[in-house]
């Protein structure tokens, strides 16, 4: 067997594989000797098969398949042995076309394959990038220390409405006269909330009932959204955007969530019993939580600036046309040269910045270990367990939850390469110069 390699140019080459007898023939005799002792048909005692027949009837599929095959482990082979770094899989350029399965012995088969470029990479402490944090400040660690007491305060029955209660009662529609319209729409138990209301009119006739009061509403003026207005009245969404008539809405409960004391017995439920032990202690811990929440959001916006300016700075070309056949081809649905078109700026795009990273990856020796990968693992679930049980636990517990998470395939390369992201950051992190800027919450994320 020969395999030769022809570059057309630095991003574009053909493979061709010449295959005689001597190549693929062991193959199709072993392969025929098999369905013969295999083959059971009528006339015939199982095993004595004729081998002629055997061929007859399955010698060219035999032979077809064999020599795929054996294109298939010739061409990963050359690959392999050559580093051949390519974008895409090898493309088959009309193999098929004008060959004799019947009498002809010697094949010669071509590929199109796509070769990723070579281009020059440097990352310098000359290169600086703003590092923006959140300010905590007072404002915003009040703001969540409110937040922490309304979920774990707890829900009264009030007597009369405010414009944060929640009114429980029925809707019932009315005629032009107002009167309960016969065979209309009757909704018991749905939910208001005043302060959720659209317009300050029918927010206000809320505000002050009491149980068993009864306010007629124009129900369209409660929701700009169709599908909330349905979910209230329990009718489609076409039904809601239709509706013209009134509704009676009769109280049937009130209740107000009232925000914990913040106190001891929150600090225990929060953290569990004797970490926190005084409300500066509490703002201190919400102070570092928030810090490292914000933490990653400062990582993300970093990281896309700084792939912003690789991918500006470093100019290559790529394989244009042979990629977007081999878009078409590897397809799983039938998919148009016009609709690759389309989107092929974004495709390549995402090509670009993948041989970027790839090659800060392998310039910098980036590696992650299974150890790295299971004790990552461990740390998310420890941090993901211990939102909703503060107990401590036991590494073995968490260990066997690992496993069982890096069991699924997918599960298993989602963390590997998280893991290994962040591991890019850090080397962003340590050769570039940052340059550290705090801003408000909302000028934080107001473009986020």
């Amino acid at each position: 067997m020969n395999v030769t390699q022809e570059n057309i140019d630095g991003l574009n080459a053909v493979l061709k594989v010449k295959v005689v007898s001597e190549d693929y023939q062991p193959k199709v005799e072993s392969t025929l000797k098999t369905y013969q002792k295999k083959a059971n048909i009528p006339g015939f005692r199982p095993g004595k098969v004729p081998a002629g027949l055997i061929k007859k009837m399955h010698g060219k599929a035999i032979l077809v398949e064999s020599i795929n095959q054996l294109l298939q482990d010739t061409v990963s082979k050359y690959i392999k042995e050559n580093n051949l770094d390519l974008l895409g899989q090898p493309l088959p350029k009309n193999n098929e076309n004008n060959i004799d399965w019947d009498n002809q012995q010697e094949f010669e088969f071509s590929y199109e394959m796509g070769l990723a470029p070579k281009f020059d990479l440097s990352l310098s402490a000359k290169d600086k990038f703003v590092y923006t944090t959140v300010k905590i400040d007072d404002e915003l660690i009040n703001k969540y220390v409110t937040d922490i007491a309304k979920r774990y305060g707890k829900v009264e029955n009030i007597e009369i409405a405010e414009e944060a209660d929640l009114l429980n009662g029925d809707f019932v529609e009315l005629n032009t006269n107002g009167e309960i319209l016969e065979g209309g729409i009757f909704k018991a138990g749905s939910a208001l909330f005043p302060n959720r209301v659209k317009d300050e009119a029918v927010k206000k006739s809320l505000i002050g009932l009491k149980k068993e009061d009864k306010v007629i509403i124009d129900v369209q003026k409660i929701s700009d959204n169709a599908l909330d207005l349905a979910g209230t009245l329990g009718i489609t969404k076409e039904q809601a955007e239709a509706l013209t008539t009134k509704f009676q809405f009769t109280v049937k409960s009130i209740t107000r969530h009232l925000p914990a004391d913040i106190n001891q017995e929150m600090f225990d439920k929060v953290y569990g019993p004797g970490v926190v032990n005084s409300e500066e202690e509490f703002r201190t811990k919400i102070k570092e939580e928030l810090a490292a929440m914000f933490l990653n959001d400062s990582d993300r916006k970093l990281y896309n600036n700084i792939v912003d300016y690789l991918m500006e700075t470093i100019t290559f070309d790529l394989p244009t046309e042979f990629l977007k056949r081999w878009i078409i081809a590897a397809n799983e649905k039938p998919v148009t040269l016009e609709q690759v078109e389309a989107e092929f700026d974004n495709y390549s795009k995402g090509i670009k910045w993948q041989l970027i990273e790839n090659k800060i990856i392998k310039d910098n020796n980036l590696q992650v270990t299974n150890e790295e990968i299971v004790e990552y693992t461990k740390n998310l679930l420890r941090k993901q367990l211990g939102q909703y049980n503060p107990i401590a636990i036991s590494d073995e517990d968490l260990a066997q939850t690992a496993q069982r998470v890096l069991s699924s395939k997918e599960e298993a390369q989602r963390i590997f390469t998280q893991l290994l992201g962040e591991k890019v950051m850090n080397l962003f992190k340590a050769i570039f110069t940052l340059e550290p800027k705090e801003v408000a919450f909302d000028d934080f994320f107001k473009n986020a």
